[in-house]
Formats: structure tokens, sequence, C-alpha cells
């Protein structure tokens, strides 16, 4: 049997009563388990973990997407995350039984069907997406949902399937390969110096100058990392916010200690920082032990300080048996299949 995982993202972080009927949605197809439901209210996002059975998952997605087109209109909605739509980014990805393209293909068949039942723009990313170019979610994103329909309708991008909906705007999904969405915490309010770390960390730098109206960027230090900054002011700080896109290529450590090199330049000091949803255990043990200087380190004492030298736990109490992934599917789906 193929099990996989989805990490859909929703463009409501506040009203509770849409949190709660999206993940009711989902937990209402048999064999599928949720795993972690992260809302932000500043962000007004949240993001739902679940997994199981592929027909199960993708079953649950469509219920997800269902609601929330029903329930989110992108006209009234604000928030600090960039987003397109109700439901912005739509990620499966393989954890047993099937292979990342085998799965890409089942996401083609998926954003049609959305796409058609939802009169949803849908944008096909990752090892979906029909060209090099439309791999990257932020070439999707540019401009957020106030331009979409300007670039839809002047075929600067268009959607794989339909047209503008001004009330869900629009859906990139597509298959991918796990990442770890994770925010730095900086010892300041200002979003501008945020931005300025992580122009200086991301793979694809910082903009530099324009070119037959073509940006050019100058390569930032980390390869696999794609960042924002941005104030949050649930914790009245400013974030580095990450997308780390093959934590085994470049750990997760190597991201933190790089940021806190360079938040010294601009004379702060990294605090901590926040997981959002899931993280795979061997990227725990990788930062545990780098941290104790010890590659023998138990599973335990490395998950212990990896929770520690990331400060994981200073904006909210980090739990490995909620947080890591394997232990949330032993917990939630294996135990109950």
């Amino acid at each position: 049997m193929a099990i996989i995982e989805c990490v859909p993202n929703f463009s409501e972080g506040k009203d509770s009563v849409v949190i709660s009927a999206i993940a009711q949605a989902i937990k209402s197809v048999a064999g599928v388990a949720l795993l972690h439901q992260d809302a932000n209210a500043a962000a007004n996002r949240t993001v739902y973990t679940f997994a199981g059975e592929t027909n199960a998952v993708f079953e649950a997605a469509y219920n997800a997407i269902a609601v929330a087109s029903e329930l989110i209109d992108m006209r009234q909605q604000k928030g600090e995350h960039p987003r397109i739509g109700a439901c912005d980014v739509c990620p499966f990805v393989p954890i047993s039984g099937i292979s990342l393209e085998q799965l890409a293909e089942l996401c083609w068949t998926f954003g049609k069907t959305i796409s058609h039942d939802f009169n949803l723009p849908v944008f096909f990313y990752e090892a979906s997406a029909r060209s090099l170019k439309r791999r990257n979610l932020a070439h999707h994103r540019r401009g957020n949902y106030e331009q979409l329909e300007k670039r839809i309708n002047s075929k600067v991008w268009l959607s794989d399937y339909g047209d503008f909906n001004a009330k869900s705007g629009g859906t990139v999904l597509g298959a991918r390969n796990y990442l770890v969405a994770y925010n730095i915490n900086l010892d300041t309010k200002d979003a501008a110096i945020a931005q300025e770390i992580a122009y200086d960390i991301r793979e694809s730098g910082r903009p530099i100058k324009k070119v037959s109206g073509k940006t050019i960027f100058k390569a930032g230090k980390l390869n696999n990392v794609k960042a924002i900054g941005w104030y949050i002011k649930d914790f009245d700080r400013a974030q580095v916010s990450i997308n780390l896109t093959n934590y085994v290529e470049t750990p997760i450590e190597k991201v933190f200690q790089t940021t806190k090199e360079i938040a010294k330049k601009y004379h702060l000091r990294v605090t901590g920082s926040e997981l959002i949803g899931l993280i795979p255990l061997n990227c725990m043990l990788s930062a545990g032990r780098f941290f104790l200087n010890n590659p023998e380190a138990t599973e335990k004492d490395a998950i212990q300080s990896s929770i520690k030298g990331l400060g994981l736990s200073e904006l909210h109490t980090f739990e490995p048996n909620k947080r890591i992934l394997e232990y949330v599917l032993n917990e939630r789906l294996y135990a109950n299949n």
C-alpha cells in the first residue's frame, strides 16, 4: 500500500470556525490521519499535515479545498505570508510505496479535477511542473493574489488549468520531496533587516539590477534554501522565514549557524527558531549530534540537544512526540492500520 503525505497551506489563520471546518473535512476521510495543524494569526495562514493511503489523501485534500473555496474570500484576506489563493499551495509528498514521478502524475489529474469542480486556476510546481521555470513556488506567487488576475489575463504567467477566480484566487500544487519549514527569530522588530539576512542566506540571493526587464540576482550563501524576512506582531519580533528543500545536502544546523553569523554583521542576535509543521527524525538527529559534537550520541540525547541548539522551544514548547514526523506517523497512522 502506497502512503503519501499532504501539507496544504490555507489562507486563514484567525477564524477558528474556518480552521476547524477544514480540519474536519480532512479527518472525515477513512484511512487519513491529521498529523499536525499549525495556525498563525499574523501570517493569516494555517498549515495542515496529514497522511494515509494515496487515494484517501487526495480525497481529503479535495474535501479541504472544497471547504476553503466556500468559506475563504481572498478579496478580504490580508496577512504577512505571500499567497495567491484560499488554498495557496498543496504539496504531496511520497512516504512509501510510490515514487515522486508517479505521484507527480497523480497531481496532474487532481489539479484538473479541482480546477473544474471549484473554478480555480491551478499551477503545477516542483516535480509536477510542466517546465523548469515553473518548478519554483516563488515564481507562481510573484505579486501575490493582488497581481494574479493581471498576470493570468496578460499571459505573463498562465495557469495550467482554469481562469482567475476573484473569491478563491489560485492554487499551486504538485509532488515534492520533504522540506523543512521554520522561522529563525531575531532580536529586532525590523522586517527590512530580516529581509536583508534572507537575501544573504537564500540560494536565489538578492536582486541587484535589471537587464532588459529581467531581474539579475547575486547568489546567496546556501543552496536548497528559500527565505524571506518579516515582522510577526504576535511575537513582537522579526523572523527569517525559511523553506529548506533538501535538509540532507544543506543540514538545518548549517542554515541556523550561517544565519547567526550573518545576523552578527547587522549587529543582531539569533535567539531561537520556530518549526512549522513536522520535521523528519534524521534532520533532528543531525542537528543534535552537531551541537553535541558527537556523531554517536543516542537518539534521545541528540533530540534534546537539537531542541536546545536550535532554540525550538523559545516561542512554543517543542514536544518531540508531536513534532517529529516518524513519531507522529507511528502514533496516528501506522498504529491504526
